[in-house]
């Protein structure tokens, strides 16, 4: 696929790494020539300085054959016109966009073709406090992650001693859940290792450890691993910036939030803009200011500014002081990786969170959802399974026959996913739930034609098989 990516920042230059180690052809634009050259010296690419907006930098880029422009430069309206343009003029099949601004999201009439042209647009802004809201609902969670609209978890977590499956085998999970309730270990890793997950293998103490069951079903299922932290109630948020409001705004409703802001300006717009947060004009680093704000009786402390050294340091001072749990946003991957499980709890890279929404209309075959894991290291895809025994390798066939390559965990289906739910009584009093509903996977199931599979690769090389494995084949027999 010939892809050009318009923008070489933290997004655009995230976007290009992923997509050159599945041999794509990629071309990035940007006005900032040294940061290309940097760009270029990493990666197998092809760069072109100027800008994206103008028809003459997207002809030298290649637009006239490209398959796929991905607009995901700092500018909302340097990313519209881009797409625009390359509908009008160069007519590139796939459009994407990186928008900022709401108000553009609130009116999808404006990115229809006779408009701005954008098949799909993405607010990395808007994952992001997503995915932050997902985290406080689960604080004792590394990662959390959703699949067929809500209806399915996956979630990593840190294995502790003295959890009731560590020392034992994943196969005995089962015993220790509820009548009716199942679900599936899909990866571990053990000192930055991965390891796939089979009925023997032992839970150690420390192992990041992802599982997945129905959303309904997950604290029970978390509790065999780890202890359960109290309830989130009290957060201090470092930064009123695009993320830091935006999550101030979806919190305070339902949580005692501070917000500290050091530009007064953006304090008092942020003051304005929201009802029941308290905003501080101060420097989240200032030691004083977090002790007279009592630092150690709160529960959370989100560094989101857009200063990764700012975050660091805020958060591992928040940290010291006795907050009970601090989450930071970190750019840099050798940063992050460097300082997650030390001094801070996590440290969220804004690039592999918000880059699941644009590779789910990359992949091939019918991908519904990406979640890129442990920083882009492996991925995690909802399929949809199409096709019959015939000219399907998937459908149709127990799992324990199909082969997947090693490294792969078919972790769960969801079934008759949009039927709507009807429930009926078995004679021994459990639930049959006729449509809708979450098939964790084992062996002896059988995928059928419409199933949400939701697939867990250790490694991104592992995605092209994948994608493969669940085409539609006239030949296959």
């Amino acid at each position: 696929m010939k892809v050009i990516i318009l923008g070489a920042g933290q997004v655009g230059a995230s976007v290009a790494e992923g997509l050159v180690s599945e041999e794509n052809d990629i071309t990035v634009i940007d006005c900032d020539g040294p940061r290309l050259m940097a760009l270029q010296d990493k990666l197998d690419l092809r760069t072109v300085v100027g800008n994206a907006a103008y028809p003459s930098t997207l002809r030298e880029a290649g637009a006239e054959d490209a398959d796929l422009v991905i607009a995901v430069t700092q500018s909302d309206q340097t990313n519209l016109v881009a797409c625009k343009l390359a509908h009008s003029l160069f007519n590139v099949p796939t459009r994407i966009a990186r928008l900022r601004a709401q108000d553009f999201l609130d009116d999808p009439q404006l990115l229809t073709d006779e408009n701005f042209a954008v098949d799909h647009a993405i607010c990395p802004e808007m994952v992001i406090a997503e995915y932050i809201q997902r985290l406080i609902e689960f604080p004792e969670a590394l990662q959390v992650m959703q699949f067929a609209s809500g209806r399915v978890c996956l979630v990593a977590v840190r294995a502790y001693d003295g959890g009731l499956l560590v020392g034992k085998q994943i196969r005995e999970m089962r015993k220790h859940l509820p009548l009716g309730m199942d679900a599936r270990i899909a990866a571990i890793f053990r000192d930055e290792q991965p390891i796939s997950p089979e009925g023997d293998t032992l839970i150690r103490a420390g192992d990041e450890v992802f599982v997945l069951a129905a959303t309904e079903n997950i604290r029970p299922v978390l509790r065999e691993l780890r202890r359960m932290m109290t309830r989130v109630q009290r957060i201090v948020i470092g930064g009123a910036g695009n993320i830091g409001l935006r999550v101030a705004r979806a919190l305070e409703s339902r949580y005692e939030v501070k917000l500290i802001e050091n530009r007064q300006d953006r304090a008092e717009q942020a003051a304005n803009s929201l009802k029941d947060a308290l905003v501080l004009f101060g420097d989240s680093t200032d030691e004083d200011l977090l002790e007279q704000e009592n630092i150690q009786d709160m529960d959370l402390f989100l560094a989101l500014t857009n200063d990764d050294e700012n975050n660091i340091m805020s958060a591992s001072l928040a940290k010291r002081m006795g907050c009970k749990r601090v989450v930071a946003i970190v750019n840099r991957r050798a940063y992050a990786e460097m300082i997650q499980g030390g001094p801070i709890d996590i440290a969220i890279s804004p690039a592999q969170v918000s880059i699941g929404s644009l590779l789910a209309h990359l992949r091939k075959g019918d991908v519904v959802a990406v979640h890129s894991l442990r920083r882009g290291a492996a991925e995690a895809l909802e399929i949809v399974a199409h096709g019959d025994a015939k000219n399907s390798q998937v459908v149709g066939r127990r799992i324990d026959e199909i082969a997947f390559p090693p490294g792969v965990t078919v972790a769960a289906l969801v079934r008759n996913f949009d039927q709507v739910e009807m429930l009926q009584v078995r004679d021994d009093g459990t639930v049959d739930r006729r449509a809708g509903h979450v098939v964790i996977a084992h062996g002896d199931t059988v995928i059928e034609a419409g199933d949400h599979v939701i697939v867990f690769c250790l490694s991104k090389k592992l995605v092209r098989k994948i994608e493969a494995l669940f085409q539609v084949s006239v030949g296959f027999l």
